[in-house]
């Protein structure tokens, strides 16, 4: 094919379509899609923060409360040490266990979506719907924990009123929900590259 041969000075096709494709670069608006991402993102952040704000008054007042009750209504000896209640370290025990919950579960979820998206990096939406499902789980766990646990009454070696082997068993509760979250965690970290590498070889091989 003949081309037109250039004169000294002049551009040529290659820097002439470069040119043309810099000015059109530089004139064209942002992706609309892209920008409604990220206008996303913002407001995600903004009612995650609302939710976390609202939690913590919540837990907040929640203790405020119980904490003015025990000193309200609680009986004290004759030199005015207080006779806690067995009930009461229970009820706070437990009231400690929701609240722990509600806390940790968005805590480890906002850390680990970046975690989930790079691992399912060829399944985005295989990535999202395991992050809610590891929500699912890790509420039913706590759900299910807090209730084989509980308490309705004293005790073998309790009595009505707080004694070191109450004390003793509620911080073993609040350790052992922390194990248990802590090992399966471990585990989620470990088995989730392992899951994305079969999900994407998956998806290549059914793409064939």
């Amino acid at each position: 094919m003949n081309q037109r041969p250039e004169t000294p000075g002049e551009p040529s096709e290659v820097e002439r379509r470069l040119y043309d494709a810099l000015d059109a670069a530089a004139t064209r608006p942002p992706a609309p899609d892209l920008f409604e991402r990220v206008l996303g993102s913002i407001a995600d952040d903004r009612v995650r923060r609302r939710r976390i704000l609202r939690t913590a008054v919540v837990l907040i007042v929640a203790i405020s409360l119980l904490t003015a009750m025990v000193l309200l209504f609680t009986p004290r000896t004759v030199t005015g040490d207080l006779l806690l209640e067995w009930w009461i370290l229970e009820l706070f025990a437990n009231v400690l266990l929701i609240g722990l919950a509600l806390w940790l579960g968005p805590f480890i979820k906002r850390f680990g979506r970046a975690y989930a998206a790079d691992v399912f990096h060829d399944n985005p939406q295989t990535g999202k719907s395991y992050i809610v499902l590891t929500d699912i789980v890790y509420y039913l766990i706590f759900t299910a924990y807090i209730l084989f646990t509980i308490s309705f009454q004293p005790r073998e070696d309790w009595t009505h009123f707080v004694v070191p082997a109450q004390a003793g068993f509620e911080a073993a509760r609040l350790g052992g929900i922390l194990l248990i979250i802590g090992v399966l965690h471990g585990l989620n970290i470990i088995l989730m590259p392992i899951l994305g590498r079969l999900f994407s070889l998956n998806r290549k091989l059914s793409g064939r």
